[in-house]
């Protein structure tokens, strides 16, 4: 048997969880990662890329609790990007410096005043007509054009650098062979596991579980039941196309919340796909793809009918929101973090969206209540298998 100690055993390699591990090592901690299947795999590379300040939340003319608590991300990840934040993020590819929020028509007086205000100053400006997006050139368009502060990064490149700064700290573990040693006071000792047919022991003083839905099984497997989760469903459609301007947009409708959202990613043969959320995403869930494709060419027709997608080749793509439960299913203003309810040394954390990441780090280590004292990690432990990163839906789709 390999086996080792560590200050802290992080179960789950999404960008919360190797975000968590970058800050970790970076305060001084013996820390080590677990993943199960490929890094980055589910909610992270399925992420539109968007690092964003909270405006798109605050469509109703008022700030709420969501924009709010991270107002301030964009800036953060902006600091990591350029090698003066809390994680090491030089070298990611930024898709997009900025977001663009648009409307068909003429907003309301109030959602006008509103970002003329000091409450969006220096997060959202309009744009002048010369300064627009080729695809707001059009003669058709006559409605207003804000650019925000929210930024777009290729999530591929983001999870391969968090990976790259802790290596020799991430291992394959595989989540059904995973196993948990109780102490005599309640707490988890240590956890084991088999890597290609050897077993692995690592001891621990503390157990962070950043998996995403994994969570539940995780903590079903120490008999744990808070906290729970809950799962927001959507549905994404995705455009393979031959416009050849990237497009990183929010449209705003009727709700509080976008009515579309586009994003754009290259494929290798030099075409684009656009990558579609906002309600079009949330109300898809109960369409099937079919439907949904439908639904979503009638949407580019009304919003974008200048533009030609007879020849573009469509896909679907339904995923799992895991996060903490609220009542009445309705998304958490922030990232979460609590202890597991009858095990004092195991923490639960989601970080709800990935512009978060850094928020859900904070949340962890105000739990932590630990100082670092594990000696470093033995030699062997570089002979532990690897697990492979997540590609993203559009590489796969088309």
């Amino acid at each position: 048997m390999l086996s080792f100690e560590v200050d802290v055993v992080i179960l789950g390699g999404g960008i919360g969880g190797l975000w968590l591990l970058n800050r970790l090592c970076a305060r001084g901690y013996n820390a080590v990662l677990l993943e199960s299947d490929k890094l980055g795999g589910g909610q992270s590379i399925n992420s539109q890329g968007m690092i964003h300040g909270g405006i798109k939340y605050a469509l109703s003319g008022m700030l709420t609790g969501s924009s709010e608590a991270i107002a301030d991300m964009p800036e953060h990840w902006r600091r990591c990007l350029r090698g003066a934040g809390d994680v090491d993020l030089r070298g990611v590819n930024v898709l997009s410096d900025h977001f663009y929020l648009w409307s068909t028509e003429s907003l309301t007086s109030r959602l006008t005043s509103f970002f003329a205000s000091k409450l969006t100053r220096g997060r959202v400006e309009a744009v002048a007509a010369s300064a627009r997006h080729p695809v707001f050139q059009h003669a058709d368009f006559h409605g207003n054009l804000y650019k925000l502060v929210d930024m777009v990064l290729d999530v591929p490149s983001v999870i391969r650098k968090l990976a790259d700064n802790c290596r020799g700290r991430i291992y394959r573990a595989d989540a059904a062979s995973i196993n948990f040693e109780r102490a005599a006071d309640g707490s988890v000792a240590a956890l084991q596991f088999l890597s290609a047919a050897t077993p692995v022991r690592i001891a621990a003083q503390r157990f962070v579980f950043s998996a995403g839905e994994g969570n539940e099984a995780l903590l079903q497997k120490i008999g744990g039941k808070t906290p729970a989760m809950q799962r927001r469903p959507l549905q994404q459609l995705l455009i393979k196309h031959d416009y050849p301007h990237p497009l990183y947009a929010h449209c705003t409708g009727s709700n509080p919340s976008p009515r579309l959202t586009i994003s754009s990613h290259p494929l290798q043969d030099g075409k684009w796909v656009w990558y579609l959320g906002g309600d079009l995403a949330t109300e898809g869930v109960a369409l099937d793809a079919a439907t949904l494709i439908a639904k979503g060419k009638q949407e580019l027709r009304e919003l974008l009918p200048w533009l030609d997608f007879s020849d573009a080749e469509w896909a679907t793509l339904r995923i799992d929101r895991a996060e903490p439960k609220q009542k009445g299913l309705v998304k958490p203003d922030k990232a979460f973090a609590a202890l597991a309810d009858n095990c004092r040394n195991v923490i639960v954390a989601w970080p709800t969206k990935l512009t978060l990441a850094p928020n859900m780090a904070d949340e962890v280590e105000a739990l932590l209540a630990l100082k670092p004292n594990a000696p470093p990690l033995p030699t062997n432990t570089q002979t532990l298998p690897q697990p492979e990163f997540a590609k993203p839906c559009w590489e796969w789709l088309f």
